[in-house]
């Protein structure tokens, strides 16, 4: 079982602008409506849009990326409902099977989705090898790739995630752990494929920091993503930070974390609302 997300929702330091995005977070029960997997890595309480609404109120978050999480497999309808509820603009990364038809696609389009998630090594995952052929027909479609990857995956898989044809996500900095260093491999693939034209979400550093927030380890990781491509650099909460056994992080202090990480105004514009906003079609 794992602990909700934390309750803090005083005012955050950072000022967000009109039409900040959270461009990360997921949906969970109840159970009776919304079975989960079985097997699968963790349980979840539940999560609702009204208690989302209240966190992206105190945050300012004016849109929203429902993304898909593994242990509803490939049945998207808790987060295509929660779209639909949630109150703000929102776009769906659903979970889908390569074989999915013309007619399903454009289903998922008409309910926000736009990506489709490959969680590599979770219960019902899209299998490494389709990666390329299923780019190759997500392209056509319009919609983009997303990726959660461990670090030893971003070195295995970077070639190829290179040459994909659609655009591509990688969530949670690449997984990359901080006390690895600058020099580690991950994130030298990582800054190569951002350079390239990969996105990359500034998310979840509560999983990658041996420090408590605010994580000051990471910052060396971010302000070099930030100085090589901050146009293609997303922000989300992963709210409400599941299958995490540590102290659960204020997403408060997640989201105050961009004044350290990108101190220009500008570029905090651009990651929280310029971005998504051409990437997800807001």
């Amino acid at each position: 079982m794992c602990a909700g997300p934390n309750p803090d929702l005083r005012a955050p330091r950072l000022v967000a602008p009109p039409g900040a995005t959270d461009v990360h977070l997921h949906f969970f029960g109840p159970q009776e409506k919304y079975p989960f997997l079985t097997p699968r890595n963790y349980t979840p309480p539940d999560a609702t849009p009204a208690s989302y609404r209240a966190l992206a109120k105190a945050l300012g978050i004016e849109r929203a990326v429902i993304v898909q999480p593994s242990i509803y497999g490939t049945d998207n309808r808790r987060q295509i409902d929660a779209a639909r509820d949630l109150g703000i603009p929102a776009r769906i990364v659903v979970v889908t099977p390569t074989h999915i038809s013309d007619a399903e696609l454009e289903s998922l389009h008409k309910a926000g989705a736009r990506a489709v998630r490959i969680i590599l090594g979770q219960p019902g995952g899209v299998p490494a090898a389709e990666l390329e052929t299923f780019s190759d027909r997500l392209h056509e479609f319009g919609w983009h790739i997303e990726m959660m990857l461990t670090s030893e995956q971003v070195v295995e898989l970077e070639p190829r995630i290179a040459k994909l044809r659609c655009r591509t996500v990688i969530d949670h900095l690449g997984g990359i752990q901080a006390e690895a260093g600058l020099n580690q491999a991950a994130f030298g693939a990582l800054l190569r494929l951002v350079d390239g034209g990969c996105w990359v979400k500034l998310s979840a550093a509560y999983r990658l920091s041996t420090q408590p927030a605010p994580y000051r380890d990471l910052i060396p990781f971010a302000t070099a993503l930030v100085r090589e491509r901050p146009d293609r650099l997303l922000w989300g909460t992963d709210w409400p930070q599941a299958y995490f056994s540590g102290a659960m992080p204020s997403n408060i202090d997640l989201f105050d974390l961009l004044l350290d990480w990108v101190p220009d105004e500008g570029s905090r514009t651009r990651i929280l609302v310029r971005n998504p906003a051409e990437l997800y079609g807001f």
